[in-house]
């Protein structure tokens, strides 16, 4: 697992996972619950660094059912959806909220939004900055490259 930037604190049975544990995966996605044979196996929930999560039931690492929350407590439906569809346009604050006065925008589902640089534009997880071609989460902490270059990077990217 430290090969692949990975960890895991719980139970072992054979030098594999099993019993309850938490495995943490390098995009910071965390699963929490049971492993046998050294993949998820009965009930766990998997937390996204978004705030979401997923809170399911595996069998030899494949997930047989589950139910998907977003980060806004907003519980996703496989039938009858009628969030953000063509006919509600709304953010899920606003549905469960109500809306703002006439004059007051509210441009994002987190109210008040985050505060995002002048000169980048939000991505849901950060902000992108398009004079350096990368996305910084709200801490200010690098996320990723969101550009390529043909030949080399610009100078102030590195800096």
């Amino acid at each position: 697992m430290e090969f692949t930037g990975s960890r895991y604190s719980g139970t072992y049975k054979n030098w594999r996972m099993e019993g309850r544990g938490e495995y943490n995966f390098p995009t910071l996605t965390r699963y929490e619950g049971e492993m046998k044979d050294g993949m998820f196996h009965g009930k766990g929930v998997l937390y996204f660094p978004n705030g979401s999560k997923f809170e399911g039931r595996w069998e030899k690492g494949i997930s047989k059912q589950g139910c998907y929350t977003f980060s806004d407590g907003q519980e996703y439906q496989e039938t009858d959806w009628d969030y953000c569809d063509g006919y509600d346009r709304r953010f899920y604050t606003e549905r469960c909220h109500g809306l703002k006065p006439a004059g007051e925008s509210q441009l994002t589902d987190e109210d008040p939004p985050r505060v995002i640089p002048d000169g980048c534009y939000g991505c849901g997880d950060g902000f992108y900055d398009p004079t350096t071609r990368v996305i910084i989460d709200y801490e200010g902490s690098f996320l990723r490259n969101a550009g390529f270059w043909i030949d080399t990077p610009p100078d102030n990217v590195m800096d």
